[in-house]
């Protein structure tokens, strides 16, 4: 490779990470470089949904072929069930609504999703590191250029013009940078907004604890044979209840995931293991009373993670000097709109297609830093709010819209009222995942290219 316009650091070698270097791999003068803390590339999760609006991304990245041989059905913009919904925690179940859009959602496991990615990183502007895991950082800014160099856990250190940080919501980027944001804030005289950004630092546990699993599709069928999860996702409602699932696969396997919420805990600090395989006994408990279809599936569950669900709060900025924060590690989010892995293709592809524009130098990357913060920050985190609020919808906890009974309790037609509203919400709430793109969005970030070059990044990121 010729010399190159900028030598890029990716850190975390998830769905985001792996996004943004096969996109920065359509040029051919950026260096990257990847570094992932696991001792392989390995998705953690069985399933990710894919949504009309990540797929188009995808499919400007000459994904669409590879990712359409191992989806659970071919990819089309056809009208298609997406979800069916259904109050299940009752001995009788009620279907409330079929959730149908373009082209449904494209159901894939997660490490075959992994595995094309990585078989369309370039073998000659990328590279990727393993046992690499970030630590800090620290950053160098003179009159004509800056750098960022990785501190890593190994104790070796490597220098970049660019780093972006993918590490997740444990991010040890983000962590430094809200240091960076609070330490400017602080010599501005503002130690309230110094001390926000200091408590943002680090991941929140949401309140909410998920139970996941694969179920092998043929054991289902030996129980149920016509058991709807077969062949439709479903999303069962229960009051602090809630249940996923969905054949992944190529209808080989289930994708299960329980949840169970207390949102009096939310925001507080989880301390615990975060991940942990659990016995199927302690979930049970939660669900005894569901109705024989839902305990069907819980039959075929031998032990399951439970994974507790961490989110990040808001941040004034995902970027400061030469660092820019992607996917989880800028606005982890809970998982009731399938939006997280597919936020981070999106960052992913408008931070890129920013980098490799031949208007992005060393001497301008502050600015397309700029452009990517100004669109994909105030995007990312709407979805993110959305998300929670479609949990509380999920979990009968929205106020107004619960089932506990008591003089408020108005029956069969007052429970359809109630569920028609939710039905109503959550569409409300989601239909940004298919009835919208990103072009917009990206034009209006390219046009920002065009404004007058400004490389004091930290500065304004730090505003």
């Amino acid at each position: 490779m010729s010399t190159p316009k900028f030598r890029v650091a990716i850190c975390g070698g998830g769905v985001g990470g792996l996004a943004c270097a096969v996109a920065l791999s359509h040029a051919s003068n950026v260096e990257v470089d990847i570094y992932e803390a696991a001792s392989e590339f390995a998705e953690v999760g069985a399933g990710i949904g894919v949504w009309p609006r990540t797929w188009k991304i995808l499919s400007a990245l000459g994904l669409a072929e590879d990712l359409g041989k191992i989806a659970m059905i071919p990819p089309n913009d056809q009208p298609r069930v997406a979800f069916h919904f259904r109050k299940g925690d009752q001995p009788e179940g009620i279907d409330f609504h079929t959730l149908v859009t373009p082209g449904g959602m494209l159901a894939f496991h997660r490490p075959d999703f992994q595995r094309v990615l990585i078989n369309h990183l370039s073998d000659v502007t990328c590279r990727a590191f393993t046992r690499k895991r970030l630590v800090s950082y620290t950053q160098r800014t003179s009159s004509s250029y800056s750098t960022v160099t990785l501190q890593l856990e190994d104790g070796t250190t490597a220098p970049y013009d660019l780093l972006i940080a993918a590490d997740g919501v444990k991010s040890a980027a983000r962590r430094t940078m809200v240091q960076e944001l609070a330490a400017a804030a602080a010599a501005r005289g503002k130690p309230d907004v110094a001390q926000k950004l200091r408590d943002a630092g680090l991941p929140k546990w949401s309140g909410t604890l998920a139970y996941r699993a694969t179920i092998p599709s043929e054991r289902l069928r030996s129980l149920i044979p016509n058991h709807r999860v077969l062949e439709t996702p479903m999303v069962y409602f229960g009051k602090n209840t809630q249940l996923t699932v969905y054949p992944i696969a190529r209808g080989t396997l289930i994708n299960f995931a329980a949840m169970r919420a207390r949102y009096d805990r939310e925001y507080t600090t989880f301390d615990e293991a975060w991940v942990k395989d659990v016995s199927k006994d302690e979930l049970l408990g939660d669900f005894d009373q569901w109705e024989p279809e839902v305990q069907a599936l819980f039959k075929c569950v031998d032990r399951p993670n439970r994974w507790a669900i961490n989110t990040t709060l808001p941040l004034p900025s995902y970027t400061s000097g030469r660092v820019v924060l992607l996917g989880d590690a800028a606005h982890a989010m809970m998982p009731y709109q399938g939006a997280g892995a597919g936020q981070a293709i999106e960052d992913a592809f408008v931070l890129a297609r920013l980098l490799i524009d031949p208007r992005t130098t060393r001497a301008t990357l502050g600015r397309a830093l700029r452009a990517y913060d100004a669109i994909r920050r105030p995007f990312s985190q709407r979805v993110q709010a959305a998300s929670r609020e479609n949990g509380l919808l999920y979990t009968l906890n929205y106020p107004g819209l619960s089932f506990d009974g008591g003089p408020a309790h108005t029956g069969a037609r007052g429970d359809a009222e109630k569920l028609e509203r939710i039905r109503a919400r959550i569409q409300g709430n989601w239909e940004w995942a298919w009835e919208t793109t990103v072009d917009a969005d990206l034009q209006r970030a390219l046009r920002m290219l065009d404004e007058p070059p400004d490389d004091s990044g930290m500065r304004r990121g730090a505003r």
